[in-house]
């Protein structure tokens, strides 16, 4: 008999731990968020390529890179520099048989965006797989709040990179590759607190359809992920007290998204069960939103 899916995880309410600062570490977190180190079986759909993953050291980007490296993917981890949390998700790769190489900085910066693809081929002499998941926000109750230099930084991290990066990779991507982005159901279904970010995940299910055509001329495929919420560091990092207390109550779940319950989505969308899946966002919002 399956479990009940409200029951599987923590639910609210929880407790904030202070001190976090964007865009947060695990460690620090009450409970700490759950990837699949212990649960996700893989079954070889993905065995032989290799992933570049952006935001891989937390929350979405760990559950993923455990469940391709499970699948049999060998990944590149990017990330801005927590490099114990990246460390832990270098040795979960590892763990599973495959090759992870660690890199750090700041994909704000197209010239990075380059290296990383660079070093995807250097070391792997492919890239089959690019999931764009690393970005930033920040919550104030007015307009007025909102610094120019906070709404730059969060299109500059959250949709400039994604276009730096596919820029980069997909002309040396082979035919059956495949993008996935990670959107947001904020996209549909925007909180004024997050002003800056709930345009930048709108924009990315836009460039996620906009994209896919001309990425079918090379044979790559192109989706997207909208998650609800998620219990990932970034969450303590940015959200206001009483917000992180009742993250996620208000689903139907009356919790949270745990980041492996996200991976296999992007399983899916990475493997040849998805052959015929292109410019379609994949909503997992705890039945708060028909994505």
């Amino acid at each position: 008999m399956a479990a009940d899916p409200r029951e599987l995880y923590p639910k609210p309410p929880f407790k904030q731990i202070e001190g976090q600062d964007t865009p947060g570490v695990e460690r620090k977190m009450e409970p700490e968020p759950i990837h699949g180190e212990s649960s996700y079986v893989g079954h070889g759909r993905l065995e032989g390529m290799a992933a570049l993953i952006t935001g891989a050291d937390s929350g979405i980007g760990r559950a993923v890179a455990i469940a391709f490296a499970r699948e049999g993917a060998d990944i590149v981890c990017s990330y801005l520099s927590e490099d114990k949390d990246a460390e832990k998700t270098a040795a979960a790769v590892r763990e599973a048989g495959r090759k992870c190489l660690t890199i750090a900085g700041d994909i704000k910066d197209q010239a990075h965006c380059q290296k990383l693809v660079d070093r995807t081929l250097e070391e792997f002499d492919k890239l089959d797989v690019l999931v764009n998941n690393a970005a930033t926000q920040v919550t104030h109750e007015d307009i007025g709040d909102f610094t120019a230099e906070e709404w730059e930084d969060t299109f500059r991290t959250n949709i400039h990179a994604m276009f730096y990066l596919c820029k980069a990779a997909l002309p040396r991507m082979n035919p059956g590759g495949s993008i996935i982005n990670t959107t947001s159901i904020q996209s549909y279904d925007p909180s004024a607190i997050l002003l800056p970010y709930a345009p930048t995940k709108a924009a990315i299910t836009n460039f996620t359809k906009a994209l896919c055509p001309q990425a079918m001329r090379r044979g790559v495929r192109v989706n997207g992920v909208a998650p609800g919420p998620v219990w990932t560091p970034l969450i303590p990092a940015t959200m206001p007290k009483d917000k992180v207390e009742n993250f996620g109550a208000n689903t139907v779940f009356e919790r949270p998204a745990q980041p492996v319950e996200l991976a296999p989505l992007y399983v899916f969308l990475a493997s040849a069960e998805a052959s015929y899946v292109t410019g379609e966002i994949y909503g997992a919002t705890g039945g708060r939103s028909p994505v």
